[in-house]
C-alpha cells in the first residue's frame, strides 16, 4: 500500500560535503506537493545527477494487492511494486516532528534505511498515514 507518491527534481548533491565514497546525499523538491527531501543514495548501484527527475513512492508493502509485509523475502516469481522501480530500500520511520506556527506549519519525517537516511518536509496532512516505528519501502525510478 503506497502512502506517498510524487516526482522530485534533484536540486543539489552533498550540500555538507561528500562523506562516503559510494553514497551521495541528494537534495530534491517535489513537483506536486511542495515537498523538500534529503536522501542518501548508494550511487555505486544507482547513480543520480543534479537536474534529474525521479518518481518516488513510500509503501508499507511490496505486494500489489496490499497484503501486509511479513518481513521475509520469498522467491516465487510473484509480481510486486518493486517490478515498476529501479531502486528499492527498506527502512524504519524513526522521527516525526512539526515546526512553525499556523498557517505555516511544516511536518518532518525521518527514515533510516540501514544507515542511509531520508528527511522529508512538507504539509502535515501529507504525513497523516505515517506512524513512528513504521516499516517502509522506498521505491525510486528516473523519469
Amino acid at each position: 500500500m503506497s502512502l506517498f507518491e510524487d516526482i522530485f527534481r534533484v536540486e543539489d548533491l552533498n550540500p555538507d560535503g561528500k562523506k562516503f565514497d559510494r553514497v551521495d546525499r541528494i537534495v530534491a523538491k517535489s513537483e506536486r506537493s511542495e515537498m523538500y527531501m534529503q536522501l542518501d543514495v548508494n550511487t555505486e548501484i544507482y547513480p543520480i545527477k543534479v537536474g534529474e527527475k525521479f518518481s518516488i513512492a513510500l509503501a508499507t508493502t511490496l505486494s500489489t494487492d496490499g497484503t501486509p509485509d511479513t518481513g521475509y523475502y520469498t522467491q516465487g516469481g510473484r509480481h510486486s511494486l518493486a517490478d515498476n522501480y529501479e531502486y528499492v530500500m527498506h527502512g524504519k520511520l524513526y522521527k516525526v516532528s512539526e515546526e512553525g506556527s499556523h498557517p505555516n506549519i511544516r511536518a518532518e519525517i525521518y527514515i533510516s534505511f540501514g544507515g542511509l537516511l531520508m528527511l522529508m518536509k512538507g504539509d502535515p496532512t501529507t504525513f497523516n498515514q505515517f506512524q513512528l516505528d513504521q516499516r517502509l519501502f522506498l521505491l525510486m525510478r528516473k523519469v
